[in-house]
């Protein structure tokens, strides 16, 4: 239900709608009287009209697993004498976990109170759910309360961040297994275009001679580094410092809550999380947050650079690089018969360059925190969602609308070998940097090749230099012994000036 529509049901301006009263120490409201929302979720659609879009369903979802831990903590240690409802209670987290009650929290993404706004939809939703399932009507607090049974012995300021980081973490994993896909599929690349060697530049000019296949194992081995960086994210993301409550003293809590609370949030999510050892210290700083997106926008960064170089090496084709032909996926003009543009690495690079957007905005929010709490969280937490969720799709679509149909032109990679100067390097341990210097520019003046400057000087044997400029020779690591050159008989010095 938009939020508009819903603002409009909690004013009451709907007649055909059936309404409940709900209260707080502001005042009284009208709420549609099926709603698994109450007053302070109502308060919140009115304040915050901001984005326009709901939590993100991973913060719900998590938000399930920890007041799940929080119950079956406080059952543990018989806060509640009736079965039935400590049975209910927990139903309905599992329900909000497995994401049957997502579409029932509606505050917006942004919102003041560090979140408590979406900790009170979570509770209201969780205390209505669980008296639906004992068979009353939403709205009965005095049987299950949103603030005195749902949030008993908590408090925004330790859930929040916790479901955070459990999302996070959930979020993370997909990542990792398409960053794992999108560097296969550069390997696959680097396979089928070993053979095909071509120019390699250095700040846009033509340089020395590579291979296809070498460029793709270089973006496959970044895609390796990011793969492993965001696998190691989520031990910064296990330390909760749930148990805490308001500000990490663990006011209002048990010791016993505070000391189980966090193992059996390790047991209902099968992850390894641990308690804060300085629980005020968590409650405190979000640095860890900033350490995440930093290594988010470290793996946009691969991506928006390797989407350069396949544009860069797509371009034209006819009139441009054209080492490479990608997929052609759409047509690219409405003016321009016969145009396709690069358009999955563009979007993939829009996509780089929102996370890198996130990054900043999050290392702000996280920067200015006060005192005791950081009140701005639920923007880290839409940043940091959006940007995880934004990675995985792009290199799920750069992997399979991209890079596993890239095709090598190997007549213009090859063109271009013979028609650059890059190849006069591979003679300089035969002729010297100067010397070989010397003969590129005597190449180029005259119109012919490196190649057939070489033979007409007879400097070395046209095999020779083959052998030089092969696939295998400009992959080598380092430089093997070279033969001196074998210039034919009678032939001219190597040294000679041929115009």
């Amino acid at each position: 239900m938009p939020t508009r529509t819903i603002a409009a049901l909690v004013r009451g301006s709907d007649m055909d709608q059936t309404f409940r009263t709900e209260s707080d120490f502001l005042g009284e409201m009208k709420i549609p009287a099926d709603a698994l929302w109450g007053i302070h979720t109502a308060r919140a659609i009115e304040n915050f009209p901001l984005s326009l879009r709901p939590v993100h369903p991973a913060l719900i979802r998590a938000y399930g697993y920890v007041k799940l831990a929080c119950a079956m903590t406080n059952r543990r240690l018989g806060v509640w004498d009736d079965a039935a409802k400590a049975d209910a209670i927990e139903r309905a987290c599992r329900e909000m976990a497995d994401g049957l009650l997502t579409e029932h929290v509606r505050v917006d993404a942004l919102q003041g109170g560090a979140g408590t706004s979406t900790n009170m939809n979570v509770n209201e939703v969780l205390a209505n759910r669980a008296l639906q399932l004992l068979g009353d009507k939403p709205g009965n607090y005095a049987r299950v309360s949103p603030t005195d049974d749902i949030n008993r012995h908590q408090s925004t300021n330790d859930t929040y961040p916790t479901a955070l980081r459990l999302a996070a973490i959930h979020r993370l994993r997909p990542l990792e297994e398409q960053l794992v896909a999108l560097q296969e599929s550069f390997q696959a690349a680097e396979r089928r275009f070993e053979h095909v060697v071509k120019i390699g530049r250095t700040e846009m000019q033509d340089a020395v001679l590579t291979t296809l296949g070498r460029e793709m194992s270089a973006y496959a081995e970044a895609f390796n580094r990011d793969r492993w960086r965001v696998y190691k994210c989520e031990e910064r993301l296990r330390v909760v410092n749930l148990g805490g409550t308001a500000i990490g003293t663990g006011v209002t809590a048990p010791r016993q809550y505070i000391f189980g609370v966090s193992e059996t949030l390790r047991q209902v999510t099968g992850i390894g999380f641990a308690r804060a050892e300085n629980l005020v210290e968590a409650t405190q700083n979000a640095d860890v947050w900033v350490e995440v997106s930093g290594i988010l926008k470290a793996c946009a960064t691969s991506l928006l650079k390797i989407c350069s170089d396949l544009r860069f090496m797509s371009c034209g084709p006819q009139a441009g690089i054209g080492e490479i032909r990608l997929p052609q996926r759409q047509s690219g003009s409405s003016i321009m018969p016969g145009k396709v543009n690069p358009v999955i690495p563009e979007a993939v690079s829009q996509a780089a360059m929102r996370v890198m957007s996130n990054d900043a905005a999050i290392a702000v929010a996280c920067a200015s925190g006060n005192l005791e709490l950081n009140p701005f969280l639920p923007l880290v937490a839409d940043c940091l969602l959006e940007s995880i969720d934004l990675l995985a799709r792009s290199c799920d679509i750069l992997r399979r609308l991209c890079v596993d149909g890239i095709e090598a032109d190997e007549t213009r990679c090859r063109q271009e070998v013979q028609a650059s100067t890059a190849a006069a390097t591979a003679l300089v341990p035969v002729l010297g940097y100067e010397g070989a210097s010397e003969l590129a520019w005597r190449a180029l003046r005259a119109g012919r090749t490196i190649r057939e400057q070489v033979a007409l000087e007879e400097i070395m044997l046209p095999e020779d230099f083959d052998a030089l400029v092969s696939a295998e020779a400009v992959c080598r690591l380092g430089q093997v012994d070279i033969d001196h050159p074998r210039p034919s008989e009678g032939g001219k010095s190597k040294t000679e000036q041929v115009s």
